[in-house]
């Protein structure tokens, strides 16, 4: 069975505090891609639907994610400051934060959205499973994330947004 690759494209800003002499601290945006490469051991349906899971079926709630969560979103760490000040002046707003343990690196990032698709997945009952995982937050710069977590990275803010297969990307409200 060949893999299945979907790629969409998406804007978002953050900022890190963790190295406050970095360009980063300060907030900015960047337009990157995500890829993912699912496979699957089902068998085809040969001679009927020639495939497994129509790219509808497999794309959709994914794509709906990054389009309506996603994308045009602002990272957070869950300790900046910037949070307590959307709470008082912008709380419509919160629904657009999406917030991290610690700095919301690329590779942080990576691995969210990696667990949010693994979650989509089985929640929909797919016959496929992620087996890569791509951020591309430059055109030079990218992060990889391979067929299996690691116990840290699925340790990591375990039972969050992440781990829900809705629309969530914090978990403030």
């Amino acid at each position: 069975m060949p893999s299945i690759r979907f790629t969409r494209r998406f804007s978002m800003a953050h900022r890190l505090l963790s190295d406050p002499a970095s360009r980063c601290a300060v907030p900015h945006g960047h337009n990157e891609f995500v890829h993912v490469t699912l496979a699957t051991e089902a068998a085809m349906d040969f001679g009927g639907s020639n495939y497994v899971a129509s790219f509808e079926t497999l794309k959709g709630r994914w794509h709906g994610f990054i389009d309506k969560a996603v994308d045009h979103a602002f990272q957070l760490n869950a300790a900046d400051p910037m949070l307590d000040w959307f709470r008082q002046n912008e709380p419509h707003r919160l629904g657009r934060l999406m917030v991290f343990e610690g700095d919301p690196t690329t590779e942080a990032f990576a691995i969210a959205l990696r667990r949010k698709l693994d979650a989509i997945l089985i929640d929909d009952g797919s016959p496929f499973h992620c087996v890569e995982l791509v951020l591309e937050e430059t055109p030079t710069n990218a992060v990889i994330i391979g067929a299996t977590l690691d116990p840290a990275e699925q340790a990591w803010g375990a039972g969050s947004w992440m781990d829900r297969p809705d629309l969530s990307i914090n978990d403030l409200i």
